[in-house]
């Protein structure tokens, strides 16, 4: 894996199904898959004696895709519903990346392709593809939400899934969230980690996070925790699967968790880059 190739510079990520086009060129050392941290909502408004209905599709890659635009990561998004049919089946298909990230997706969407939940076809396991592409040599990571880990009311169902098995920490079997409308501030175990290079000081309150449990094993590394008061539990842990690297990041990308002055931390950007470099190998 890790693949230099030449990129063109836009705005931000492609879509998963969209060619790069126009701009300057850049060139990319590591290829980054993010799938999910998409949702779609239908809300009805009530107007007096009338109401209409909306339906609106929402993105919370934006903070996360901004400060990765003009870096040596050559990014493709798949939002949540291109995911359940356009992740590929096999390791082969994904060997062309670097490292995956799972954001804010439940594990029922790359479980129940159509043509098992419609048809009654079967089709091979992705979650044991993510297992075995990590095992191979890939960067494989999750970040929390409220459908990853094992999200609210249960709903991410990452417990004792084949990606469980690569990750570096052990999902809860119940509602894991942790919500922190106060704030916390993570506290840094290891500073001389190359993930919080760069980070010296305090950092920005985050508003929430999945409560994981650091698997005891060697390899595993729990970089960053909440405060004792908010538990102490893992904020980032590192590990290793087979050849590939693991990594959890369990509070989110942006709002609500993460909130708006951590987007704008100076520090947002280098923690990320920071993470997608450790897990490329490239530190």
């Amino acid at each position: 894996m890790g693949r230099r190739n030449q990129y063109i510079l836009n705005s931000g990520a492609r879509s998963a199904a969209q060619p790069s086009q126009g701009g300057d060129i850049l060139e990319k050392e590591s290829k980054v898959l993010l799938v999910g941290e998409t949702w779609m909502s239908a809300a009805t408004h009530y107007k007096g004696f009338d109401d209409f209905r909306s339906t609106t599709f929402h993105s919370g890659a934006g903070p996360l895709l901004a400060a990765l635009a003009d870096s040596e990561f050559d990014v493709t998004h798949m939002p949540a519903h291109e995911a359940i049919e356009g992740l590929p089946f096999s390791v082969e298909a994904l060997s062309g990346y670097d490292v995956i990230l799972l954001s804010d997706i439940g594990a029922n969407s790359l479980l129940l392709h159509p043509d098992v939940w419609l048809h009654g076809k079967t089709v091979p396991n992705r979650l044991k593809m993510l297992r075995d592409w990590a095992a191979a040599g890939g960067g494989l990571g999750m970040i929390g939400g409220y459908l990853t880990f094992q999200g609210i009311d249960g709903k991410g169902r990452w417990r004792r899934t084949p990606v469980e098995e690569a990750l570096p920490v052990k999902c809860l079997p119940y509602d894991d969230r942790i919500e922190a409308p106060e704030g916390f501030r993570a506290e840094v175990l290891l500073p001389g980690h190359p993930i919080v290079a760069g980070l010296d000081g305090e950092w920005p309150a985050l508003l929430g996070a999945n409560e994981v449990v650091a698997k005891d094993q060697d390899g595993v590394e729990v970089v960053a925790r909440l405060p004792v008061d908010f538990g102490g539990h893992p904020l980032i842990v590192t590990g290793t699967h087979g050849s590939g690297r693991t990594l959890a990041w369990t509070s989110d990308v942006g709002p609500h968790w993460l909130p708006q002055t951590f987007v704008d931390w100076p520090g947002y950007a280098v923690l990320w880059r920071n993470m997608l470099r450790w897990l490329a190998k490239r530190v």
